[in-house]
This record gives C-alpha cells, structure tokens and sequence, in this order.
C-alpha cells in the first residue's frame, strides 16, 4: 500500500484551490489510505468513492474513514471498471507513475508505483477514458512526475475532449523507490545523469458543461 508522500501533498493543495462545490460527488483512483478520499469530504464533498486494486489498501481506506466517523464508500478493483457506469464532480488521481523495467507488478509494493517503461502503462487509459468520468462541467486532477511525460498527458486529456493545464508543481528529492533505480533511469535517458530530484506536477481537466457546436 502507497503511504501519502509529497505528490499526495500536492494534490490535496490543488483541490483545495480548485473549491470543491458542497455537495460534489468525487472519485479517487488509487485510494491508497484514503488521505485523498478523506481530505475530499472535509472540503465540502457531499459522496466519496475511493477505488484501489489492493485489498490492503481497501482494508486501510475503510478503517481510517470509520475511525473518523467519515462517510467514505470504498471499492475495490480497477477503476475504469468498476464505476464505469458512473459520473463525478471531481476525480482525484495519484495512480502509479515510476518507470520500471517491467510492466505494472501484479502483486506486492511496487504495485503502488511501478507503471512500465516510461512510466504511462496506468496514465493512458486514465487521460483516454476521463471524458467518461466527469459529469458535464467536471474536473480531473491527477499528479505524476514530469518524467512520465507532462505534455503527453495534456495532450490527450485534450484529444479526448477536457481542457487540460498545468496547475501545480513542485521540485522534489528522490524517495527510496527513484533512488533504488538511478542507473536504469540513467540508461533510459529519463534523467541526466547525476539527477537526484524530479518535479511533481497536478494536471487539471475540465469537462465542458456541454458539447461544442459543430
């Protein structure tokens, strides 16, 4: 399970500056511990799910929204299925972004971050089925680090219909996880060499209230 670090952090500052509307229906992809889950229903959010593919991290969410007496629905499994069929106010997502050797881990931590070679195998399907998510007027706002490639993302949050900017970033210092694999980042050119840091940035999508004409 991903315990809340500084892209957590970020997140939590962007949706506070983006004003969640009282009563708002939000969804967390990747819940983890619930910290996103739970900061959501203390600004004003009226209906939280949080979704997580980890029965651990489904386990952890339940119990810290109980113990804070926090109305917090919790599913778990993918995403982009199982609340497929449904629509939000806000989406919140911190889903695994490091690059690795390897695809997605099937099981075990690095779940919680390893998301292929460059970083994107969890990051594409989000940015192609977002449009989906968001009620008309909706807002998505996802974190992940400038090397899984911030101008991809923008690009096809806006190719499959959001508006799509940059509204936070930070400078950060390598974790345990980026530090364990600097000589693979090195050979892949993800960073220069002797780089020991990484920005963090939170990408907003806005859904339009409705269609644009033809």
């Amino acid at each position: 399970m991903y315990a809340p670090q500084d892209d957590t952090a970020l997140l939590v500052e962007a949706m506070h500056a983006a004003a969640i509307p009282v009563g708002a229906r939000v969804l967390d992809v990747g819940t983890g511990s619930g910290a996103l889950a739970i900061a959501a229903i203390r600004a004003g959010a009226a209906e939280v799910t949080g979704v997580d593919v980890s029965r651990r991290a489904v386990w952890t969410a339940r119990v810290n929204a109980a113990l804070r007496r926090m109305p917090l629905r919790v599913r778990l499994g993918n995403a982009l299925e199982v609340v497929a069929d449904e629509q939000f106010d806000l989406v919140l997502a911190n889903p695994p972004y490091v690059p690795a050797a390897g695809s997605c881990a099937a099981r075990g931590p690095a779940r919680a971050w390893d998301a292929g070679l460059d970083g994107r195998q969890l990051l594409d399907p989000l940015c192609a089925r977002m449009f989906g998510l968001l009620a008309p007027g909706g807002v998505l706002l996802m974190v992940h680090s400038a090397l899984c490639g911030v101008d991809t993302t923008l690009r096809q949050l806006r190719d499959n219909g959001l508006k799509a900017s940059i509204v936070q970033r930070r400078r950060v210092p390598f974790g345990p996880v980026m530090n364990g694999r600097i000589g693979f980042l090195e050979r892949h050119g993800l960073i220069e060499p002797g780089q020991r840091h990484e920005e963090l940035v939170v990408i907003r999508g806005d859904r339009p209230e409705r269609s644009q004409p033809a």
